[in-house]
This record gives C-alpha cells, sequence and structure tokens, in this order.
C-alpha cells in the first residue's frame, strides 16, 4: 500500500509568518553580570537585608520568550550576585502586583515539575563548556529543583546535591535568596582572580499568564539550557577546589509478610549499606555503592497494553538515574543498548521484583572536548537467575559547536552456578552515535547498534536515524528506526524485533495576533505518518496516521485537542488476550481531549477514544483530576475504562479498568507523606504504596514505606514495612 503525503501543505503559510518567528544566533560578545564579594555575613531568610545585597550591581534587562518572542513583559525581575569564601548567592525579587494572591505553587514536592508552577531559575556553566549546565529552580515557596543539562536535550532532573534557598512573599512580588556552595559546584581554579568567568543564564516563569522571560536573550525555540547564549559570571574569587568527597550511608529494617495458595510466610531483613561519590577534579567524578537499596523508589505505574509493542517503564532508582545523561544520548524511545532496568530488577516490566546488587561503581570525566564514562555492577544470584556482571563504557567526542559522536559498549556476563542449574551466559553491545547539530534551527541524530548473544549466529543489528526542523512557527521530523529479528541487547530495551519503521510528519505553531489572543495562546495543526515493515523481508505491517486539525492551548492555560487515527493493519497479535482472525484491517479512532490548567488548585484532563478497532469496536475513556487547596495538601485520581465489542475470531466483548488514587501531605518541604493505590481490573490486581519522608539534614532522609500487593482472583498477597534513614556528609 503507497500513500501520498503531503505534509507541506500543512505549513502553506508558514513563509508569511518567518519575520515574527526567526531565532538568531549568539552575541558575538557575551554579555556580562557581575558578583561582588561579601563584606558581612549573609543569612539565608529570604530577607535580603545585608548592606551587601544593596551594594550589589542589579540585573533587570530580561528578554521574554513565552508567550510571544520579544517584546514588553508584565512581569519585572531583579537579580543581585554576591559571594562569600563557601557560597556563591543570588537575591531574587520577582515583581508580581497580585502578592500573595497571584502565586502558584502546586505542592512541596523537590524536583517539581516545569510548567506546573511559578518559578525562577538560575543556570551555571562553571567550566564555560557552552554545552552544558547545572541548574537551580526555586518556586515563591522555596521548593526547589535541581538538575544537569547536555547539549540541551538530554535533563538529568534526579541530580542532587546540598543547596539553600529561602522565600519571602509580599503584597508587592516574591524573594528568593539562593546559597549555592562552592564545594557543589565543579571548576577549574583560575591562574588568577581575575581571569574566573563562568557561564550564566536567569530565566523566570509566571504559569498563569505562561510568561517566560530570560536573560540574557535565547531564542523561543531553544530553552534557557542552551548555554552558547550564556552571559559571563565575573567578580569572582574563588577558593581552591575541595575534596569534594560525599558518603551517603544507609540503614535499613524490612519485615515482609507473603501470602501464596493460602500459605502464609513472613521474614524479617535488615541491611546496611551506601553510596560515595568523589570528584577526583573538577572534570572527573567516581561513583561507588555498596549493598544498594531502592526501598523509597516510586512504584510503577499500571498500564494497558492495547499495541503489540513493549511498554517501557521508566528508571526511578536514584543511583541509576543521577548521571544518566551520559549514556542518555545513545537512546531513543523505540532502541536503547542500554537500559538501567536491566540490573537489580528480574525484568524492565511493571513491578518487576528486585534482585539484591553487592556493589557498583561509575566513573565519568567530562571536558570541552570529550567525555569518557564507565559503569560495573555486581547483581547477586537468585533462585530464579544466577549471579551477573554489568559493564557498560562510553566515549563521547566534541567538535563543532554542537556536534558530537561517540561509542558504546555494553557487556552482561551471568555466572554458572551447578547447584542452581544456571550456566554461563554473554551478551554484548557496540554503539556508535551521533548528534549533528548545523545551526539552531536543524538538528540529527543517528545511532548503529549491534548485539551478540553468546555464539556468533546471535549477532543482531539495530540503527535508528533522527532528523527535526524547528524554527520558532514549526516543527518538522523525520525518524527511522530497524530492529532485526537477533537484535538482543540483554543490559537494554528494544519495543520490538524484526520491525522497519518510518515516522515522518510535524506541525505548524501559530501565535493569533488582536482579540483572538485573548482566548488563544497557541494552535498548533499537524499531521504524523508512521509505517511498520518486516525488517527481514520489507512486508508492510502497517500504516498509522495521526491528523490533528485542531490543538490549541488556550491563554488560561488549558488545552484542547482533537485526533483522527487512520490505521491499516494486517500484523497479529492478540490485544489483552483476545484473538484476531488474520487479515488486512482498516480501522480508524476519533479522540477528542481537554486538559485545563494543571497549576489551578482544581485541575483535570479527559480524554475519549472511539471508533473501529480491527474487525469490532473500541471505546476508551481517560479521566484524571487534581485537588490541591493548598501546597500542603493534593488529592490526585485517575480512570481508566476501555470497552471492546465484537473483537476477533469469537466476537469478543470485553470491559477493563483501571483505578488510580492518591494522596500527598507536606508540612513543609522537609516533611512529605504520600499515599498511591491503583486496582487493575484486568489481572484483579491492587496495589498500595503509602510512604513518609523527613529531610532531617540536606539530603539526609528517614523513610517510612508501607507496600501491599493483592490479586482478588488468587487471594494471593505481599506485603512490607520499611523503615531506612540516610545520612549525607560532604567533605
Amino acid at each position: 500500500m503507497k500513500i501520498k503525503f503531503p505534509l507541506p501543505l500543512l505549513f502553506f503559510s508558514a513563509t508569511s509568518f518567518a519575520q515574527q518567528a526567526e531565532t538568531f544566533p549568539p552575541p558575538a560578545t557575551a554579555p556580562v553580570i557581575y558578583a561582588i564579594s561579601a563584606n558581612e555575613a549573609i543569612t539565608v531568610d529570604g530577607e535580603l537585608n545585608e548592606l551587601t545585597w544593596s551594594e550589589a550591581p542589579v540585573l533587570k534587562d530580561f528578554f521574554r520568550m513565552e508567550p510571544r518572542q520579544g517584546g514588553n513583559y508584565l512581569y519585572q525581575t531583579s537579580v543581585r550576585a554576591v559571594f562569600d569564601k563557601k557560597n556563591l548567592y543570588f537575591g531574587v525579587f520577582c515583581k508580581d502586583s497580585t502578592g500573595k494572591k497571584g502565586i502558584r505553587v502546586q505542592d512541596y514536592r523537590r524536583d517539581f515539575i516545569f510548567g506546573n508552577n511559578d518559578e525562577f531559575f538560575v543556570s551555571l556553566d562553571p567550566q564555560n563548556l557552552k554545552r552544558y549546565c547545572v541548574t537551580f529552580h526555586a518556586t515563591p515557596l522555596a521548593t526547589q529543583r535541581d538538575g544537569q543539562v547536555f547539549d540541551d536535550s538530554y535533563k538529568d532532573v534526579d541530580w542532587d546535591v546540598p543547596w539553600r534557598v529561602k522565600s519571602n512573599m509580599t503584597d508587592s512580588g516574591y524573594y528568593l535568596e539562593f546559597a549555592i556552595p562552592f564545594s557543589s559546584l565543579r571548576y577549574d581554579k583560575p591562574k588568577d582572580n581575575d581571569s574566573t568567568s563562568w557561564g550564566i543564564t536567569y530565566s523566570r516563569f509566571v504559569i498563569r499568564n505562561y510568561e517566560q522571560t530570560v536573560f540574557p536573550a535565547v531564542p523561543q525555540s531553544l530553552s534557557p539550557y542552551r548555554m552558547a547564549y550564556a552571559a559571563q559570571l565575573k567578580g569572582l574569587t574563588l577558593p581552591a577546589p575541595s575534596l569534594n568527597l560525599r558518603i551517603q550511608p544507609y540503614a535499613l529494617y524490612q519485615y515482609d509478610k507473603n501470602k501464596t495458595n493460602n500459605v502464609i510466610t513472613d521474614k524479617s531483613t535488615a541491611k546496611f549499606g551506601g553510596e560515595i561519590k568523589w570528584a577526583i577534579n573538577p572534570h572527573a567524578v567516581v561513583d561507588a555503592t555498596v549493598n544498594t537499596d531502592f526501598a523509597q523508589a516510586d512504584a510503577d505505574v499500571a498500564v494497558n497494553n492495547l499495541t503489540r509493542f513493549n511498554i517501557f517503564f521508566p528508571e526511578k532508582r536514584q543511583f541509576f538515574l543521577e548521571n544518566n545523561g551520559v549514556f542518555a544520548s545513545v537512546n531513543s524511545d523505540w532502541i536503547r543498548p542500554y537500559f538501567s532496568r536491566t540490573i537489580g530488577l528480574e525484568n524492565t516490566q511493571y513491578n518487576a521484583s528486585a534482585v539484591p546488587i553487592d556493589a557498583g561503581t561509575r566513573f565519568t570525566d567530562k571536558n570541552i572536548n570529550r567525555t569518557i564514562a564507565a559503569l560495573y555492577v555486581h547483581q547477586r544470584v537468585t533462585e530464579k537467575q544466577g549471579a551477573a556482571n554489568f559493564g557498560v563504557l562510553r566515549y563521547l567526542k566534541n567538535y563543532g559547536e554542537q556536534n558530537h559522536i561517540g561509542v558504546m559498549f555494553t557487556h552482561r556476563m551471568d555466572e554458572a552456578n551447578s547447584a542452581k542449574g544456571f550456566v554461563q551466559r554473554h551478551n554484548t553491545t557496540a554503539t556508535i552515535d551521533g548528534l549533528i547539530r548545523p545551526n539552531n534551527k536543524w538538528s540529527f541524530d543517528y545511532f548503529s547498534s549491534m548485539s551478540r548473544n553468546n555464539t556468533n549466529d546471535s549477532i543482531g543489528f539495530a540503527f535508528k536515524v533522527f532528523a527535526a526542523y524547528a524554527p520558532n512557527n514549526m516543527y518538522l521530523v523525520y525518524r527511522f528506526n530497524i530492529v532485526d529479528e537477533k537484535y538482543l541487547p540483554r543490559m537494554g530495551y528494544v519495543y520490538q524485533n524484526n520491525v522497519m519503521m518510518h515516522n515522518s510528519g510535524g506541525y505548524y505553531i501559530w501565535r493569533p495576533k488582536g482579540k483572538l489572543s485573548k482566548l488563544i495562546r497557541r494552535w498548533d495543526p499537524g499531521m504524523f505518518f508512521t509505517s511498520y515493515q518486516s525488517a527481514n523481508n520489507a512486508k508492510l505491517q502497517s500504516i498509522e496516521l495521526d491528523f490533528f486539525p485542531i490543538w490549541i492551548y488556550f491563554k488560561g492555560n488549558s488545552t484542547f485537542f482533537f485526533d483522527i487515527y487512520p490505521t491499516w493493519e494486517q500484523f497479529y497479535f492478540s490485544p489483552l488476550g483476545i484473538q484476531v482472525k488474520p487479515g488486512k484491517y482498516f480501522y480508524t479512532q476519533l479522540v477528542p481531549s481537554f486538559t485545563t490548567d494543571a497549576s489551578k488548585k482544581l485541575s483535570g484532563t479527559i480524554s475519549y477514544y472511539f471508533g473501529k478497532y480491527y474487525d469490532g469496536k473500541k471505546s476508551q475513556l481517560n479521566a484524571s483530576i487534581r485537588m490541591a487547596p493548598a501546597p500542603n495538601i493534593a488529592f490526585t485520581s485517575s480512570y481508566q475504562y476501555i470497552r471492546i465489542r465484537n473483537l476477533g475470531i469469537n466476537k469478543t466483548d470485553r470491559d477493563i479498568s483501571l483505578t488510580t488514587a492518591g494522596v500527598r501531605l507536606a508540612l513543609n518541604p522537609q516533611i512529605q507523606a504520600s499515599l498511591f493505590y491503583q486496582y487493575n481490573s484486568f489481572d484483579k490486581q491492587g496495589r498500595w504504596n503509602v510512604r513518609g519522608s523527613w529531610e532531617f539534614a540536606p539530603l539526609s532522609f528517614f523513610y517510612i514505606v508501607f507496600n501491599d500487593n493483592s490479586f482478588s482472583e488468587t487471594g494471593n498477597r505481599n506485603q512490607s514495612v520499611i523503615s531506612k534513614i540516610t545520612y549525607l556528609k560532604q567533605f
């Protein structure tokens, strides 16, 4: 089947809007921000009442990125920079005439979601790499978010370091006072203090008007993390880089009670272990973990899979999340030669059982020219599988202003154990990848990967290429993936074997002016075309169109879209266990969806899929609601209902529901509790996760966790109660 795809017709008016939507290059000479030395002790209280703050230069000249590039903006912001022997301080005043009444903050959660809160953040590039930064965000309630960003593409929001921020809300706006220890940053000691110069950007976001301002100016299609546009922070007198050694031991007690086939067993376990992070120099870091534990990690959220593809469940464990950006550039949503969920879990799927990790280490060495990274983990033997050794080696070479090329090797060796009947197995992957950015509108990335599983006749291949064109007023993309039958990365993830996927399309970004702009902020009509073929013989498996003539972002931050999904299908599988007769099918699903402003005290989302499905019919309702009367308390609930009629050989009818509920409580940013419940009627499984945490010192926590998994059909049940304490000491 051949379909002509007239994508350019979607963007017939793009040229006429080119002038208002133009990107622009970084300035030839970066603007300068000056910090001054504090002549007194700085008390971090959000007051900014020390004399030093009044003497520091004030930066007020911001640039509007959203909702429209350039021009006047509503909310003025002023920033000062101060330092002493231990800390770099930023004093911020975010003017807002509505005062406390206008503030919007969802809750006290650390590493909050960007775009759902009022916030201010500063991004630093202490080594002037111009393609990497660490970023520090704060809301008006002084909730914190920090992270690393690589090439303005790969964001590691699970990077955590000790730093402080306090706020003070007034009738005319709010103050923020940041204190970032020099020991939490990595930099080269300059030969003389006059030569100290760091990359820096400031940004403020006001959710109720969706206004984002930034200093220096950055094009709307990019982000404030694009450090090629950064200003230079000067005037610092830096202490010599510290030892920068971080030790975080833990102690844990766990009680498990299991009921299987009406037989009840229980056990108690005490564990001790911890992690060490040592910055050998400003460029190189070694992490080590012993008897690793992830009891406090968030629970997986169940999914009912109506596709033929493997579901991707994200990593949620801290040790593997931190510094993952070094490896992330190799990955795509469909193919990952390295995926950390293959380590310490029985599999990468939902609610996988933990496998004990004896020890692990990670090394990263990054400078302006290249990155070297390595990982090794030893996994303990269990009754179901032998002990295993996991290794990753990564090398990345930067060239030009925004390009890189890299290689990565992974190797997994499962150890033999004759007593348990396990044989030795080896699995290896070798991957070449790269990123090319000829300018700020075009981006290309690619990789080619090979796997070998025990023997040479098991060698398999995978390949990806991606191209995107992204000026301010449109987004066009082309993707091509191929995974052959034998590609098996046992340290990675693939969405399907023996498949070749083409995906192309895009959308136009229209920002109306005049009266309509009072109602609509953006309208993004577009279309994507996707085809799947067998990799071994190019036989067509399916063709999917995603046509969305209506995708509207309203001025009040709500969203409405209407999707049309025509599908040509001749790939046979059993959705939800229902056998479908082999043949050729054409069907169309329609999807209206509406989302309200997530920053309000009451918000929600509702979408409804309906139409034909193979030889039957399918409708699906997805609804969620969030109620947060105050930042200290939030209730969430979601419901999915799937209705299938006359499907497959047996003309099966099926009704499936997935119900989720949650509560989050916070006394302050340091003391929080959460409750999560989910029930899936498909497998009759219910799950509770209750967690309390107290951050009694910076990044030092006491946790209490309760888990309960039950199966109503069999009566089987697994319960656990966990108490855990961690303490971070930085030298």
